[in-house]
C-alpha cells in the first residue's frame, strides 16, 4: 500500500489557528484511509511535539509519531491556506507533513519515510511542494522521492578513468574530516534530517563529515578507521549516543537535534575551533565528554546533566518497582498480608504455635511467615503460591537503590559509572540510607568516574582505565567515604525522616498528601512527579502503614488526571475540540490503571488551564486518602490491585471527589476565560 494517496492530501486549507488542530485534521484524514485511529494518533504525535517542537526553517512541519493506532505507514500533507506556528525558528509553516508509522512497523516502510525526510531539507523539493496545483501532483512528487525510478543500465554513467580517481581520492584525504551522531526520540524524521544537514553544511565548508545515524531504521556505526581518523566528533541526539566510548580521545560538540538542522555550520565550525584546541571537551575513555570548551551549544549546562542522570536512574529503576511491586501485591493476594511478617510476631494473623505444620526449628530461624513456606515446602496451595510471588518481588525490590545508583553514575560518566554506582547503592541500603544514599552514591560514583576518565595516562595503562582501573578506584572511594564519613548521617536522616512520618496524625499527614497530590500532577509523568513517585515508592514497607499512606496518596493522585480530563470531555463537550474528545473517551481507562501521562495531551494543548485544575484535584485526593487512613501494599496498577489496597471504599472516594474538582475547574476556566471556540477537526 503507497505511503500517500490523493485522499490524505489537502491543499490551501484551514485547518485551525493551532498546531493541535492542525495535526488532528491530518489524524482525521489518515482514519477516513482505514490506515489508523485519528485519537490515538493524535495523542502520540502531540506527546512527541511536547518532546521537542516539529516546525523547521523554510515554513514547514514535520508531525511524526511511532503509534500503536497506526494500522498502515502513512503520510498525510497539508498546504495551509493560513500558516500555524509549529516552533520554527523563523516563523509559522504553510506545509505540513504528519508522517505516522506503526508502532511494529517494519524496516521498509521506516527507510521510504526517512527519504521524504532527508528530501525535506532541499529547498528546490519544497518549492515544487508549493507550486504544485492538485492532490495528484504531490502524491507524484513524494512518490518520486521515496520511490525513486531506477536509471536503466545503458544511462548509468561511465566509470571514472583511472588516472582521476587517485587525485580524487587525494583531495578527499586532504579534507578535515569530522564525525556525527544523530538521534531524536522517534529515529524517523530528524535524525536523517539532521544528518544530511551536517552534510550539506559540511560540502560548502570543505569538510567532510560522515554520519551516523540512530534511527528506527537500524543503526549502521561508523567504521572504527574512519572515527580514528576525524578531527571531531559532533553528537546532535535528544536521546543519548550508543556506545559513545568508541569516539574515545575526540573534541566534542553537542547539542540536540534541531540545533544540527538549524545551525549546521555553526556546529561545524565550533567543531573544526575545538580540534585545534588542546582544552576542548573530549569523550572520556567510558564514553562521557569531559572538560569544558567554549563555543554556544558545545556542552549541556551543569544542571541539565545532573538533571539527566538522576531521570535515568529513575527510568531504568522503574521497571524493578513495576516488577517486584506487582509480584508482591500478588503475593498478598494470595498468601495474605501477613505473609511479610515474622511467624512469631504480635502482627501476624499466622503464629509458630498456628503453624502446627513447621517444625519448631524452622519456625523459629524463620524471618517471614513466605520465607517459612518456602524452607518447609509448605503445600503446594495458594498460600505457598503467595509466598513464592512475595519472594520473587522482594528479591527485585531488592534492586532499587543499587539500580538507581548505578544508573545515575551511568548517566554522568558511562560505563564505567555502573559497577560502583550498584555497589555504592548495596551499600547504603546495608546502612539504611535508603534512596537518599542511592542519589549520593551515583552522583559521587559517576563524578568521580569521570574524572577519573579524563585523566591523561600512558597508553599501556589506557585500555584498562574503563574496565579495570576506574571501577576500582570509583568503587573504594565511594565505599571508604559510605562507610568511614558519609552512610551514619545519611541513614541518620533517613531515620528521622521515617519516623517523622510514621509519626505523622492529624493535619501533618493531610498537608503531606495535599503536597504529594500537587507533585504528582504538576509534570504528568516529568521529573516532578517522578520525584513524588520515587519518595512512595523507595520508602514503601509492608509493615509500616506511614509508608502505605504515602504510596495511597501518590497513586491516587495520579489516577486523576487523565480520569478528570476524560469526564470534562463528556460533560462540555463544546469546549473542546474533535481530537481531545475522542482522547477523552480512552484516557479514563488510562487513569484507572494509574497512568498519569494519559492527560498530557489535554496539558499539551492547553496547559495554564489544564495544569492548574488537574493540580488542585490531586491535592484534595492526596489530603483525603491521608484523611480516609487508605494504604496500598502495591507500587502501580491503580484500581486492578484493589486486593493490595487497605481501605478501598476510601480510595475510590477520595478519587471520585478530586476528579470532580479538576474536572469542574477546568470547566470553568475554559469557559469563563477569554479563549476562542476550538476549530473542529475535519
Amino acid at each position: 500500500m503507497p505511503l500517500i494517496t490523493e485522499s490524505l492530501v489537502a491543499l490551501d486549507t484551514d485547518l485551525g489557528a493551532t498546531k493541535q488542530d492542525v495535526i488532528a485534521s491530518l489524524a482525521g484524514l489518515v482514519q477516513a484511509a482505514g490506515r489508523a485511529d485519528a485519537a490515538g494518533l493524535t495523542a502520540d504525535a502531540l506527546e512527541r511535539e511536547s518532546k521537542a517542537a516539529t516546525g523547521l526553517p523554510g515554513g514547514f512541519a514535520i508531525p511524526h509519531c511511532r503509534s500503536a493506532a497506526v494500522k498502515e505507514a502513512s503520510l498525510a500533507f497539508a498546504r495551509l491556506s493560513h500558516p500555524v506556528d509549529f516552533g520554527a525558528k523563523d516563523g509559522p509553516a504553510d506545509l505540513v507533513f504528519l508522517i505516522a508509522a506503526a508502532a511494529d512497523g517494519d524496516a521498509d516502510h521506516l527507510k521510504l519515510l526517512t527519504k521524504l525526510a532527508r528530501a525535506l531539507v532541499k529547498k528546490d523539493f519544497l518549492a515544487s511542494l508549493r507550486a504544485a496545483s492538485s492532490p495528484a501532483e504531490i502524491v507524484a512528487l513524494v512518490d518520486g522521492v521515496v520511490n525513486p525510478p531506477e536509471r536503466p543500465a545503458d544511462d548509468a554513467p561511465a566509470a571514472p578513468v583511472a588516472s582521476s580517481v587517485a587525485p580524487a581520492a587525494a583531495q578527499a584525504s586532504e579534507r578535515p574530516l569530522i564525525v556525527a551522531v544523530t538521534a531524536c526520540p522517534t529515529g524517523i524524521a530528524h535524525t536523517y534530517m539532521a544528518a544530511d544537514s551536517l552534510v550539506a553544511a559540511g560540502k560548502e565548508a570543505g569538510v567532510d563529515v560522515q554520519v551516523e545515524t540512530q534511527g528506527s531504521g537500524g543503526v549502521t556505526p561508523l567504521p572504527a578507521a574512519t572515527i580514528a581518523r576525524a578531527r571531531a566528533a559532533i553528537f546532535a541526539t535528544d536521546v543519548g549516543v550508543k556506545d559513545m566510548s568508541r569516539f574515545a580521545g575526540l573534541p566534542v560538540i553537542e547539542s540536540g537535534v534541531k540545533r544540527a538542522i538549524n545551525e549546521p555550520g555553526v556546529m561545524i565550525t565550533e567543531a573544526l575551533a575545538a580540534a585545534d584546541n588542546p582544552q576542548a571537551r573530549k569523550v572520556a575513555a567510558g564514553g562521557a565528554a569531559s572538560e569544558e570548551s567554549a563555543g554556544e551549544g558545545a556542552q549541556l549546562s551543569v544542571g541539565k546533566k545532573v538533571m539527566q542522570a538522576l531521570m535515568t536512574g529513575v527510568s531504568y529503576m522503574l521497571p524493578f518497582v513495576a516488577a517486584g511491586g506487582l509480584l508482591i501485591a500478588l503475593g498478598f493476594l494470595f498468601g495474605g498480608f501477613d505473609i511479610a511478617l515474622a511467624p512469631g510476631s504480635s502482627s501476624a494473623a499466622r503464629t509458630c504455635a498456628a503453624l502446627t505444620w513447621a517444625d519448631p526449628g524452622a519456625c523459629a530461624k524463620a524471618t517471614s511467615i513466605a520465607k517459612l513456606a518456602i524452607d518447609t515446602g509448605w503445600g503446594a496451595g495458594v498460600d505457598y503460591l503467595g509466598a513464592v510471588l512475595f519472594t520473587i518481588g522482594g528479591a527485585a525490590f531488592g534492586f532499587l537503590v543499587p539500580a538507581l545508583s548505578g544508573y545515575i553514575a551511568y548517566g554522568i560518566a558511562g560505563r564505567p559509572g555502573i559497577a560502583p554506582g550498584f555497589v555504592g547503592g548495596a551499600i547504603s541500603a546495608t546502612l539504611g540510607a535508603g534512596f537518599l544514599g542511592g542519589i549520593f552514591t551515583g552522583l559521587l560514583a559517576g563524578v568521580v568516574a569521570l574524572w577519573l576518565s579524563n585523566r591523561k595516562v600512558p597508553r599501556w595503562l589506557a585500555g584498562l582505565m574503563p574496565v579495570v582501573v576506574i571501577p576500582l578506584v570509583t568503587t573504594l572511594i565511594v565505599g571508604g567515604l559510605m562507610y568511614f564519613l558519609i552512610g551514619a548521617p545519611l541513614a541518620s536522616l533517613t531515620l528521622a525522616m521515617k519516623t517523622g512520618l510514621t509519626g505523622m496524625s492529624g493535619g501533618s499527614k493531610i498537608v503531606l498528601g495535599i503536597v504529594l497530590g500537587l507533585m504528582m500532577c504538576f509534570d504528568l509523568g516529568g521529573p516532578v512527579n517522578k520525584a513524588a513517585y520515587l519518595f512512595a515508592t523507595a520508602g514503601l514497607m509492608p509493615d509500616d502503614p506511614a509508608s502505605l499512606q504515602i504510596m495511597a496518596a501518590v497513586m491516587a493522585a495520579g489516577m486523576v488526571p487523565p480520569i478528570a480530563m476524560s469526564v470534562a470531555t463528556f460533560v462540555r463537550k463544546a469546549l473542546f475540540n474533535k481530537a481531545e474528545r475522542e482522547n477523552g473517551q480512552s484516557s479514563w481507562l488510562l487513569g484507572l490503571a494509574f497512568i498519569s501521562e494519559g492527560a498530557i495531551p489535554f496539558a499539551a494543548a492547553d496547559p495554564l488551564r489544564v495544569i492548574p485544575s488537574m493540580m488542585v484535584g490531586g491535592a484534595v485526593t492526596g489530603a483525603l486518602t491521608m484523611a480516609l487512613g487508605v494504604g496500598s501494599y502495591a507500587p502501580h496498577g491503580g484500581v486492578f490491585v484493589f486486593f493490595a489496597i487497605q481501605n478501598f471504599l476510601g480510595f475510590l472516594i477520595a478519587i471520585a471527589i478530586g476528579v470532580v474538582v479538576s474536572a469542574a475547574l477546568v470547566i470553568a476556566l475554559k469557559q469563563f476565560t477569554q479563549k476562542k471556540t476550538p476549530i473542529q477537526a475535519a
